[in-house]
C-alpha cells in the first residue's frame, strides 16, 4: 500500500512539474463534427474562455452551437418521417485537467462540464398524405453533463466530447404528443487556443 501511495505522489509531482501558471487566461475555439446517438450527422462550434485555477487545472465557460439532422421516433409510423433539428445553443461550466509529459509536445487532457442546453424546433414531414403536412415541436430547455478528452499539440487541440442532453417529446401544431427524439451526441473537435502562458518546468 505504501508503494502505491508513493507511486501516486511521484506521478502527480512529475506532472505538476511541467505546467502553466495559475491565474492565467486561455481562450479556446473549436470546430467539429457531430454524431447523434440515434444516427445522423451534423456540425458544432464552441468558444471557451478558461482560467487556470492551478498550474494544470483550468475552469472554463463553454459557449456552443450545434446543428444536426437525425431520425425521429414517431409513435405510429417512424419510417415515413424525416426529422430536421435546427441549431441548439448551450452554456456549460467546465473543468479541464492537463497531464504534462516531460517533452511537453503532446499534452493529454480530460474534462467534465455541466450546463444549460436550449433545444430548438424539429420539423416533421409526413409522407402519408398527398399534401405534406408540417408539424413542429416547440423548443425546450434542459440541463445536462458533458465528458471530454483529447490532446494539445502546441496551440492546437484535438478532442472528443459526449453531451448527455435529455430526450425531447415531439408535439404537433395541433397540440398532440406524436413522438420523441434523442438529443445526446458525440462531438469530434479540432481547435486552437490563445493565452495561458507557456508550459513550464
Amino acid at each position: 500500500m505504501k508503494r502505491i501511495i508513493t507511486l501516486i505522489v511521484l506521478t502527480l509531482s512529475y506532472y505538476n512539474a511541467f505546467c502553466q501558471e495559475a491565474g492565467k487566461f486561455r481562450f479556446q475555439m473549436d470546430l467539429g463534427a457531430v454524431v447523434p446517438q440515434d444516427g445522423g450527422i451534423g456540425a458544432l462550434i464552441n468558444f471557451e474562455p478558461q482560467l487556470l485555477l492551478m498550474d494544470n487545472l483550468a475552469f472554463g465557460m463553454r459557449l456552443g452551437s450545434t446543428g444536426f439532422g437525425k431520425e425521429i421516433t414517431y409513435y405510429e409510423v417512424s419510417e415515413n418521417f424525416d426529422g430536421i433539428l435546427s441549431f441548439n445553443s448551450s452554456v456549460l461550466g467546465t473543468i479541464n485537467y492537463y497531464f504534462i509529459p516531460r517533452n511537453k509536445e503532446i499534452i493529454p487532457f480530460v474534462g467534465v462540464g455541466f450546463g444549460y442546453f436550449a433545444l430548438s424546433n424539429v420539423r416533421l414531414e409526413d409522407h402519408n398524405f398527398d399534401n405534406d403536412r408540417i408539424e413542429v415541436r416547440r423548443g425546450s430547455f434542459g440541463w445536462a453533463p458533458m465528458l471530454r478528452a483529447g490532446i494539445e499539440l502546441g496551440k492546437f487541440r484535438i478532442g472528443a466530447e459526449y453531451n448527455f442532453v435529455p430526450d425531447s417529446d415531439l408535439q404537433s401544431v395541433e397540440g398532440d404528443w406524436i413522438g420523441t427524439t434523442s438529443n445526446k451526441y458525440l462531438g469530434f473537435t479540432f481547435g486552437y487556443f490563445v493565452g495561458g502562458g507557456k508550459w513550464k518546468q
